[in-house]
């Protein structure tokens, strides 16, 4: 009498399994941030008659109002309390703390003052920029893509330059403080929640003392009007949730997945410059922009099959 032997189906992906609602909430949470951060020039376009320090000001203090009650709730106050403690850390927290503060004026200046093209230049640049860094100060080594890709934008920043775009110090500015930000953090031994907790931390004193002077001299926009005090409020919502949708996709997603959601907000920025506030594209705009874009796109490329010739069969 033959035996018969049962072998095991393959297993069919369940759209219901654990694993595939945590990469699709993964995917929302990163869409979510990224989507957040295009559509910023918006908000602060509300803000346009509110001088740009004091925007900075009031998104510290009410980012720290929204960050304080989520890091208790959490149960993550050993871990800020071991953070406090720790001299290196916030050292490099207060080096961070003042990098993200000049990278919020600057940008919130340009979208005051009609630069959100430059704006998104910028955090186009940002990637390429990381990856230069890493090379000059971590002596990571570039792939043969990268260079390309490296080399690319850095023309057409150079002929944008030469062309006598208007801005582009607002765009070197804004990728190189956020790329210097982002790499202290990556060194700094706190995660991304107690990191910004503690940062505006840091930034709170100077933001209670500059809008202190700002009452006795110019007067505050907080409490003129029903708008710009709402505005100001919500400016903490807008800075921190999209901080901790990011914080949560980058636990949830593959890296290369969240690199290429990054290119959403510095588009959908791209986009509002060009239709919502009007801002003229000329030709050397044009062919910065086509440099950097084939440079992201040979990055974005490289990146995945690094990956996929990574991951175990």
């Amino acid at each position: 009498m033959r035996r018969r032997v049962y072998l095991p189906r393959m297993a069919r992906a369940d759209p219901s399994s654990p694993e595939t609602r945590v990469d699709r909430a993964g995917l929302f949470q990163g869409l979510g941030a990224y989507g957040i951060w295009g559509v910023l020039p918006l908000f602060f376009w509300l803000l346009r008659d509110v001088a740009a320090g004091e925007v900075v000001a009031d998104r510290i203090l009410w980012s720290l109002g929204l960050l304080a009650p989520v890091v208790l709730l959490a149960g993550r106050r050993a871990r800020v309390r071991d953070a406090l403690r720790d001299p290196r850390a916030m050292l490099l927290l207060s080096v961070s703390a003042a990098l993200i503060s000049v990278n919020w004026l600057i940008y919130i200046w340009a979208v005051q003052n009609g630069h959100v093209l430059a704006g998104s230049l910028g955090y186009f640049l940002n990637p390429l920029l990381n990856v230069l860094l890493g090379v000059v100060l971590l002596r990571e080594r570039l792939r043969g893509a990268q260079v390309v890709a490296v080399a690319l934008a850095a023309l057409g920043v150079a002929l944008l330059a030469v062309s006598a775009g208007q801005g582009i110090w607002i765009s070197l500015a804004l990728a190189s403080t956020f790329a210097l930000y982002g790499l202290v953090r990556k060194v700094a031994p706190v995660a991304a929640l107690e990191g910004l907790t503690l940062e505006t931390v840091l930034l709170a004193p100077f933001a209670i003392a500059y809008l202190l002077w700002l009452s006795a001299h110019d007067g505050v926009a907080f409490g003129q009007g029903a708008l710009p005090t709402v505005a100001l409020i919500l400016s903490g919502v807008v800075t921190a949730v999209p901080l901790l949708l990011f914080a949560a996709a980058a636990r949830r997603l593959p890296y290369s997945t969240l690199g290429l959601l990054q290119y959403l907000a510095p588009t959908l920025q791209f986009i509002l410059a060009v239709t919502f506030f009007g801002e003229r594209v000329t030709p050397s705009h044009l062919i910065c922009f086509a440099l950097i874009w084939t440079g992201l796109g040979i990055f974005a490329v490289d990146g995945g099959m690094v990956v996929r010739r990574r991951r175990p069969a």
